[in-house]
């Protein structure tokens, strides 16, 4: 089949509104789930007791903005699935963007889960290249699903410096 005719096929046979929906949004909260798994019972007294540089955010922020940054990135995989682009076209994007969504739950183990500030710091670097390479992809497919994901390429980045630092602080 030529990427013509795979642009005719899936544009008179797209994935239903819920199926969409679930590959959008299970993924992401599976993703949630194992951050937040590995996260919480770290936060005290483990990550309480790092040495931090001055410009680490309150905890407090970071529950806030993930619920934001996973909400945008559920948004941009729908818009994906939803675009109406040959399979082929969209199938490197996918694989972009649940490859750094793997890595970005494996953080969460890396860093709080086993206590590995370089742990942490290896699997963000590639993480956050994951995301921009995603946003590049996706820009020729659909603008608006692309932009979803600027802000996580920007909180990811900001992250890595963070763990960075983190690491340097108490190596």
């Amino acid at each position: 089949m030529t990427a013509s005719n795979d642009r005719n096929v899936f544009a008179s046979s797209p994935l239903p509104k819920w199926q969409r929906a679930a590959v959008a949004i299970v993924p992401v909260i599976a993703a949630s789930l194992v951050g937040q798994w590995a996260t919480y019972p770290n936060l005290v007294p483990w990550y309480a007791a790092l040495a931090k540089p001055a410009f680490n955010p309150p905890n407090w922020i970071f529950a806030p903005v993930w619920t934001v940054l996973y909400g945008l990135m559920a948004l941009a995989v729908w818009r994906l699935l939803k675009a109406n682009r040959a399979w082929v076209e969209k199938r490197t994007a996918l694989a972009l963007f649940f490859s750094q969504l793997l890595l970005n739950a494996l953080w969460s183990v890396l860093f709080f889960g086993f206590h590995s500030t370089l742990g942490g710091l290896l699997n963000i670097v590639p993480q956050w290249t994951l995301i921009v390479l995603a946003i590049l992809r996706l820009r020729h497919i659909d603008s608006i699903a692309a932009l979803c994901l600027c802000p996580l390429a920007l909180w990811v980045g900001f992250a890595a410096v963070l763990n960075f630092e983190i690491w340097r602080l108490n190596g």
